[in-house]
């Protein structure tokens, strides 16, 4: 069973009480801005009438999915062929509509991948910040200043995201724009205990929520490297929420997860100190919630988040431009599948992901799983999942 979240009633109406989903909510930001180019289209499959491809054509409401595949040792494996693929949605196999490999890498690629490096001045101390801004100059310096992908650059501040403007390969850009905007104090101090913990996790599920809207309006694949530990919690396997919390819970886990679906955004989570300091208890919450009576405060967890969006929370050292090189090389050679997705019984069903490859010793990697949209007609409207419900708990 899961361990559950113990926090006074007090603080639990703070957490609820602050919406996440809704846009603008962050003071103090500049937008990140949409690209000139128009947002790249699903890959289209072949219609097998006329190609002779066994594959069906794809529909409206087909999905996307990056996938990575390794081998045994972790490197990466290019030449698959799409009947080497298996699919499978809630268990059941699923036709692919098309499959190609990619080469992130290349200037041109299709679709493109940028990176977006995030540096956690909410959750982390001010000598952390420090540290890491050393860390990141030697990244920038990297293969004399030019960096393998586009990358652009955002701070997380008690004060909401501050983002470098577009997405460049130039190293001095970056460091420029660090020099410029080195974080300062947080105002929610680990001095406050509970309730800055509560208030510093909701600001930064805000602004994942924020910045992965933005990054919605830029096509391709985005690699999101958090620069963090994540948020910290409290568990006590005594605490049971109500069923509006749980509710509201799982609208947020909901909400975010197809925000980050939609953006095609993979997820990141760096220590700057590897495994220290991590709470392990994060991987207890790694299965997807398929209903609000699962839903936990533990589902909204940093490395929960990143691992469910197919990224990776590595541990190796703490070295951050070695860490963040070794996460950039999954645009080395990743493979795009599109399916159509069996249509759902209900709204938000979750249904869960896997991909398989026929060849021994070999491990993909991709989205945990997915939250379909309602089978209702587009004039039906449902409640807007956010953290404004409040479960009133007597102390």
């Amino acid at each position: 069973m899961k361990n559950r979240f113990a926090f006074p009633a007090a603080f639990l109406a703070v957490l609820l009480c602050m919406p996440l989903v809704a846009q603008g909510q962050i003071d103090q930001t500049q937008p990140v801005p949409a690209l000139q180019t128009t947002a790249a289209a699903l890959p289209q499959g072949l219609n097998s009438s006329q190609t002779g491809s066994p594959y069906p054509a794809a529909t409206q409401g087909s999905l996307t999915l990056d996938v990575v595949v390794t081998d045994k040792s972790g490197a990466l494996v290019s030449g698959l062929q799409p009947a080497d693929f298996k699919l499978f949605d809630n268990s059941q196999p699923q036709s692919i509509v098309s499959l190609r490999a990619v080469n992130g890498m290349k200037v041109k690629a299709d679709p493109p991948v940028e990176v977006i490096l995030l540096v956690d001045a909410v959750n982390a101390p001010p000598q952390t910040i420090t540290m890491e801004r050393q860390w990141l100059m030697e990244f920038f310096k990297e293969n004399g200043g030019e960096l393998a992908l586009p990358t652009s650059f955002v701070i997380l501040t008690d004060k909401g995201l501050n983002y470098q403007n577009r997405p460049t390969r130039d190293g001095k850009v970056l460091q420029a724009f660090l020099d410029d905007n080195i974080p300062g104090l947080r105002n929610t101090r680990p001095s406050e205990r509970l309730q800055g913990a509560v208030e510093r996790e909701q600001a930064s599920l805000k602004a994942l929520n924020l910045l992965a809207l933005q990054l919605s309006k830029r096509p391709g694949r985005k690699l999101l490297i958090w620069l963090s530990h994540g948020w910290s919690v409290i568990s006590n396997p005594a605490w049971i929420g109500g069923e509006k919390d749980r509710q509201a819970i799982y609208g947020s886990i909901t909400s975010l997860s197809t925000e980050l679906r939609k953006a095609r955004v993979t997820l990141y989570c760096i220590s700057p100190f590897g495994a220290y300091g991590r709470d392990e208890n994060y991987t207890k919450y790694l299965k997807g919630i398929d209903d609000p009576s699962h839903a936990d405060i533990g589902d909204l967890l940093l490395p929960v988040i990143a691992t469910q969006t197919g990224g990776q929370v590595p541990y190796e050292g703490n070295d951050l431009a070695i860490v963040i090189d070794r996460c950039i090389k999954d645009a080395r050679s990743f493979y795009v599948l599109t399916f159509n997705p069996p249509k759902p019984a209900h709204p938000d069903e979750y249904h869960v992901l896997q991909v398989e490859i026929a060849k021994p010793g070999l491990k993909a990697r991709t989205r945990a799983g997915y939250y379909a949209d309602p089978a209702v007609p587009e004039t039906q409207s449902f409640p807007t999942a956010s953290l404004q419900t409040v479960q009133e708990v007597k102390e």
